[in-house]
């Protein structure tokens, strides 16, 4: 009598198969399904204005943003790029003032105790109130409008960060304790790994918060020229009643998000995937 091939496979090897292809499948689905929902969102939005003779100036086609988008990529394009890098700045001076002060504040009482309500005053300000006097103040529109892009990330990370420090199991810091171990001993294996989980939540917060702090600020300062990024083209175009061009300019605005959010969240895969429970995966 003949076995099957799945008879003579062991039962670790036919499980590991399963999950292979559990996990291929539940990929597909997950790419698949949010293109079908945007196909179809696409294709009647597309229908919608074709069956009324909508015209541009009110609602364009997608077929119109896109050719809207090819035909003014020369003058969007520098835009795109000035938008990225501000946004990028801004987080990565998030990152590295919201890591340096939540960690001050985690180690000393005192320094969370003098400076946090200030952090978060500046937090629960909006940020189109304060950004007009910081271009007073400040000659560079570019470092001003970064100024306000980075105040707008900067709190999350430094709020996640001061919770994450602060998360450590109290066991293993009176087990710490026990071995004499160094402060820094401490910091680096124990209180750095309890925080990275909350540090990287705060980072993919803020890289789309760093994106709205720089297209809003722009807004607020109006500013024209060559100089200038995704926010000043949307400007120009309402007041030309562009609005395929308004749209294609959005929609480099939220293609640039996405890419962010992308990328920061396969960064917390890649850092956390192999041994924190929130990105391990569990057999169903």
């Amino acid at each position: 009598m003949q076995t099957s091939t799945i008879d003579n496979l062991p039962m670790p090897a036919v499980a590991n198969d399963a999950a292979r292809n559990r996990a291929r499948r539940e990929r597909w689905i997950s790419i698949c399904a949010p293109l079908a929902v945007l196909v179809f969102a696409l294709g009647s939005w597309e229908l919608f204005v074709r069956l009324n003779n909508i015209p541009p100036y009110l609602l364009p086609a997608p077929s119109r943003v896109l050719e809207t988008l090819w035909t003014q990529w020369a003058s969007l394009q520098p835009s795109l790029i000035f938008t990225a890098k501000l946004t990028l700045w801004a987080l990565a001076l998030a990152i590295v003032g919201g890591v340096g002060l939540g960690t001050l504040f985690a180690l000393s009482r005192y320094v969370e105790v003098s400076l946090f309500p200030y952090a978060v005053i500046l937090q629960v300000t909006p940020i189109i109130a304060i950004a007009p006097l910081i271009m007073i103040y400040v000659d560079s529109t570019t470092v001003a409008l970064l100024i306000c892009a980075w105040i707008v990330a900067f709190f999350p990370i430094l709020s996640n960060t001061v919770i994450g420090l602060r998360s450590a199991d109290h066991n293993l810091r009176d087990m710490f304790a026990l071995y004499r171990a160094s402060p820094w001993q401490r910091f680096r294996h124990l209180l750095m790994p309890s925080a990275l989980p909350y540090f990287m939540s705060g980072v993919r917060v803020s890289g789309g918060l760093a994106l709205i702090g720089a297209v809003v600020s722009e807004f607020v300062a109006g500013a024209a020229g060559k100089e200038t990024g995704l926010a000043s083209r949307i400007f120009e175009a309402s007041f030309r009643s562009d609005v395929p061009l308004m749209f294609a300019a959005l929609l480099l605005v939220s293609l640039c998000g996405v890419l962010i959010f992308l990328a920061t969240a396969w960064v917390s895969r890649k850092v956390l995937g192999h041994w924190h429970e929130s990105e391990l995966k569990r057999e169903q």
